[in-house]
């Protein structure tokens, strides 16, 4: 952005992410980390006797002191044209006399990255959060509707009964799945480096080892076992890939309640607020899966992300630039908008309106077709080869819609009334009798997976 023209251009800046979040991505958080990454570097270099005590002392004292500014790092950048140089020059100048053992042994990669990996642990801390949110949210609608009656749909097509808590545990099974996977991947992703230039540790000479475990211990990192000049581009790479499988099951959840809250289906609805919330500027009637629209969007955003760190892995021998520029835009990117899409996912299934009601019409319309397979298997274990019951209710169920009914159709027909009798027939075709399995498999899902997320 130009000096001379303030005003925001990138949405994110004033319309998407919450402001908490967005907050971890500034530049004033950012020099503080790559601050306290100096601090840490001089701390371990001083225990070490490789600097004097008092010389890390004074540059710890001055990198937290706030005196170093943004202000100052950019009018030294606009004459170094090197970012951190001019971090490093800020801090120095706020040393004292400590200010020429800044930096010392360390290349900026050290500097940026570490600084980049305490950036990446925070940020995966807020999406771990908001994906125990999201499953906690599914659950508790798993547990109000686990024998709920609803028509499963396969190919847009009535398919067979299943509970509407059944289809939420299923839901809420694949968030925890990207829960384990953050939890896997963090470990891989908290690491940074401080190994000098093609990261030999060449520059800390005999200490090499040891500055750099200081070094992670006061941070709170673990250190790349084997970097070039940077950490491994393939970390990133798995992150951002991660949260394109976030942001995957994202838009099909959402895409569900769209489809659900079709006029024509009308099974789920967001919340709407009718005393003020606008649903269209012509169309007054419209309520709109406004937030579930958004989540799709921000979604095909968020995995679109997920290919830069991808080339990124690729660098010329021990490294080169190109990965610098793209990063500072999809990270923060990628990861405020993630937050943000399971925020709003979060808001849209505490909130959600479900319609049992319409759930039990839709099934009901069916005349009774949905629940073929329990006459099936039922004449089949009776004694009617699976074939021949699987082609009487396909005959069966022809034509079968509103205003016709499959229990009198079957009773009806010489085969099936030799083998079950009316009520029998009945039962079968009970939506509530057939969705206890649903309700037995949602009741399972849920107490296991909130064991799970307790921890």
């Amino acid at each position: 952005m130009a000096d001379d023209d303030p005003s925001p251009i990138c949405p994110l800046e004033f319309r998407y992410g919450r402001p908490e979040v967005r907050a971890l991505f500034s530049r004033e958080a950012r020099l503080r980390r790559a601050l306290s990454v100096e601090a840490a570097l001089a701390e371990s270099e001083a225990e070490l006797e490789i600097i004097p005590n008092e010389a890390a002392r004074a540059i710890g004292t001055a990198a937290r002191s706030g005196l170093v500014t943004i202000a100052r790092v950019d009018e030294l950048e606009k004459a170094t044209r090197h970012d951190v140089m001019a971090i490093t020059r800020a801090l120095a100048e706020n040393s004292g006399d400590a200010g020429g053992w800044v930096h010392y042994g360390a290349t900026s990669a050290d500097i940026t990255d570490t600084a980049l990996a305490l950036e990446l642990n925070e940020a995966i801390g807020v999406i771990r959060q908001d994906l125990t949110d999201l499953a906690r949210a599914l659950l508790d609608l798993a547990q109000k509707h686990r024998a709920t009656p609803e028509v499963g749909r396969t190919h847009g097509q009535h398919a067979v009964p299943m509970s509407f808590g059944y289809k939420m545990a299923a839901g809420a099974a694949e968030v925890v799945r990207h829960r384990r996977r953050l939890d896997q991947l963090r470990p891989r992703v908290a690491v940074g480096k401080m190994a000098g230039a093609v990261g030999t540790g060449a520059g800390f000479g005999a200490h090499a080892f040891e500055v750099e475990q200081g070094v992670m211990r006061r941070l709170g990192l673990t250190a790349d076992e084997a970097p070039t000049q940077i950490v491994g581009r393939d970390r990133i790479a798995e992150l951002t890939n991660l949260l394109a499988l976030v942001a995957g099951t994202s838009e099909r959840l959402a895409t569900e309640v769209r489809n659900l809250q079709r006029t024509e289906i009308a099974e789920v609805a967001e919340a709407f607020d009718e005393s003020r919330q606008v649903g269209s500027s012509t169309m007054a009637q419209k309520r709109n899966p406004m937030l579930s629209e958004n989540v799709a969007s921000l979604a095909r955003l968020v995995r679109a992300f997920a290919l830069p760190p991808l080339e990124n892995m690729v660098q010329w021998h021990e490294r080169d630039l190109a990965n610098s520029a793209n990063e500072r835009i999809v990270l923060p990117h990628a990861l405020v908008l993630a937050d943000d899409l399971l925020s709003k996912l979060v808001e849209v299934f505490r909130g959600l309106r479900v319609d049992a009601a319409a759930m039990a019409r839709h099934l009901s319309e069916s005349g009774g077709a949905a629940m073929t397979e329990n006459l099936m298997l039922t004449l089949t274990a009776r004694g009617v080869p699976r074939s021949e019951a699987h082609e009487l209710l396909r005959n069966l169920t022809r034509d079968l819609g509103p205003g016709t009914d499959l229990a009198e159709r079957a009773a009806g027909d010489p085969v099936v009334r030799k083998w079950l009798r009316p009520e029998e027939i009945r039962d079968l075709l009970d939506p509530a009798r057939y969705v206890q399995s649903a309700a037995a498999k949602a009741d399972r899902v849920v107490a296991a997976l909130s064991l799970e997320l307790a921890s």
